[in-house]
């Protein structure tokens, strides 16, 4: 009897066994996510990019006798119900400036209430020091509240006077922050120097001596300090002499010192270069200058070096610990049980909450060792701590700690992945097992061993929570590193992108003038993690081109 052929199976079926719908759900969820990810990205860049251009001032009369005047800076559609009633009414929002005036910065407006908007040629902006930005028309300019000049002439003495007065008012702060704040330095070491006599020497007649020489320098310091203080205070009242006077749109004046005033410009006058020119100035100084107003104006420059210093460091220590752990795990530990549940380990804390290390370093690093460093070596400053506290040095240990576990994992499946024939032709040619890992498996693995590094970077660039508690600050005065004497300064605390896109981003005050500043800083913080992890992917490139064989 002939056998009877199986029933043939169903398109279905045989799609589900190939496996091809598993196929396609893996594409359509890598291309979601480049969607998604795509979009992320632009909105950043669309958001960020604009933030410094000269926009138009436009000046609106309201239905109610006032006008208003200021940069329209967003637009809201009506809205209306099924049945054609007007829910709500469409808006235009207006960022008026003048803060210290008004009491706030932008305002939204009905457009029923808007009649003759036009862009009027004699508005002036202000980019200032303090208060943000002001828009009006220029009255005057004074010399010590004497008028020199008015309309036009007024115009070309606020340039002619504002940069030697802003010379005038950077000088005085440079001479208060930092000149000052070397000689405090010299006054904190030699009252230092006096608790540490008292604590050691014992013998009257030397302890004497040395307490007198000790005076006698405190006592030029302190002359110094005067010296510097009344400098200060004579510069500062010098950029304080000329000023000018502005009228709003609603008729107030305001006289501002022009020391106070970081930029002027007339941007419905301004053609397209001026406009490009005035972008690129106010992009550089976001990039090399230091933040005001709350950190929702100036520059990041500190938070920069503070990201980019504190990812070196992380990167320095979680490497040589993550490679000699790995290389223990695969070439030396005997592998079992132990060796599993410490592989278990390893991947779990890949996967525990960040501000968990946070909590840990702040106990072990910072108060522990941090604590017993103040202890054995300062002990003239207690209570208040030196290393004890909160620094870039212990926020640098804690993420490679939280990043250790990429770089561990990345540097075994590196190791793993080179040939066992090239160890055994290294063995057989009379090298030690040390030798073949030296000599030819690191080598080999530096490729793999740098994309763990790269991974680890990334994510710890990124990080805010464990920064948060040991050592970030929403302002820090001084950089870890400076010309004095030790020139690195690990124990200072310092800024960090991601902890200033959230402090400005949720602690401001004024939420609608910080969003702009949120999204430029997360775009600079984008970019600065893409070139490092691309210098490190170009370094990857060419070890492994070096050390690339046929065999590999």
């Amino acid at each position: 009897m002939p056998a009877i052929p199986p029933p043939a199976a169903s398109p279905v079926r045989r799609l589900f066994r190939r496996g091809d719908h598993l196929l396609w759900l893996s594409g359509g969820a890598l291309g979601l996510a480049i969607l998604l990810i795509t979009g992320l990205l632009l909105l950043v860049f669309l958001s960020g990019f604009t933030f410094f251009w000269p926009y138009a001032v436009t000046t609106a009369d309201r239905s109610d006798g006032t006008k208003l005047m200021g940069v329209i800076s967003n637009r809201q559609a009506e809205r209306r119900d099924v049945e054609g009633n007007i829910v709500k009414p469409a808006l235009t929002q207006f960022k008026v400036g003048n803060r210290e005036l008004y009491g706030f910065d932008f305002i939204w407006v009905p457009n029923a209430q808007l009649n003759n908007l036009r862009q009027e040629p004699e508005v002036i902006a202000l980019e200032r020091q303090e208060y943000g930005d002001f828009y009006g028309f220029l009255e005057h300019i004074e010399q010590r509240e004497r008028v020199i000049g008015t309309g036009a002439e007024a115009w070309a003495l606020l340039h002619r006077y504002r940069p030697g007065m802003r010379e005038l008012a950077v000088r005085a702060r440079h001479i208060q922050r930092d000149d000052i704040g070397v000689v405090n330095h010299e006054i904190q070491k030699a009252t230092l120097q006096l608790r540490r006599l008292e604590r050691t020497v014992t013998d009257p007649e030397r302890r004497a001596r040395a307490v007198a020489t000790i005076q006698a320098r405190l006592a030029a310091l302190n002359r110094g300090y005067d010296r510097l203080r009344a400098e200060a205070e004579t510069i500062s009242a010098r950029s304080l002499e000329y000023a000018a006077v502005f009228r709003t749109v609603d008729g107030q004046e305001k006289r501002i010192p022009l020391a106070a005033i970081v930029r002027a410009y007339q941007p419905n006058r301004m053609s397209g270069g001026e406009k490009l020119w005035h972008y690129l100035g106010r992009a550089a100084e976001f990039v090399y200058g230091e933040p005001r107003e709350s950190n929702t104006e100036g520059g990041v420059w500190p938070a920069i070096f503070g990201t980019v210093l504190m990812t070196l460091i992380m990167s320095i220590v979680v490497t040589p610990v993550g490679v000699v752990a790995a290389f223990y795990l695969r070439e030396y530990a005997k592998q079992g049980l132990v060796v599993r549940m410490v592989r278990i380990a390893i991947n779990n804390l890949a996967g525990v909450p960040s501000i968990v290390f946070g909590v840990f370093g702040l106990g072990f690093f910072v108060y522990f060792i941090g604590g017993g460093i103040d202890r054995l070596f300062f002990p003239e400053l207690l209570p208040t701590p030196t290393f004890g506290t909160g620094g870039i040095l212990w926020a640098s240990l804690t993420l490679a700690l939280l990043t250790v576990p990429v770089v561990i994992v990345a540097t075994e499946e590196s190791i793993a992945a080179v040939p066992r024939g090239v160890r055994e032709g290294s063995l057989a040619l009379g090298a030690s097992k040390f030798q073949t890992i030296c000599n030819v498996v690191l080598p080999a693995s530096v490729p793999g061993i740098l994309t763990g590094v790269i991974l680890a970077m990334a994510r710890g660039a990124g990080e805010v929570a464990p920064l948060m508690i040991t050592g970030v600050v929403k302002l820090a005065p001084e950089l870890p590193l400076d010309g004095r004497f030790p020139f690195f300064h690990l124990d200072r605390k310092f800024m960090h992108l991601g902890f200033h896109i959230y402090d400005v981003g949720f602690q401001s005050p004024n939420i609608e003038a910080a969003k702009p500043m949120v999204f430029t800083t997360a775009l600079l913080l984008i970019a600065i993690v893409v070139i490092m992890n691309l210098f490190a992917i170009r370094l990857r490139d060419r070890i492994r081109k070096k050390y690339q064989t046929g065999a590999f």
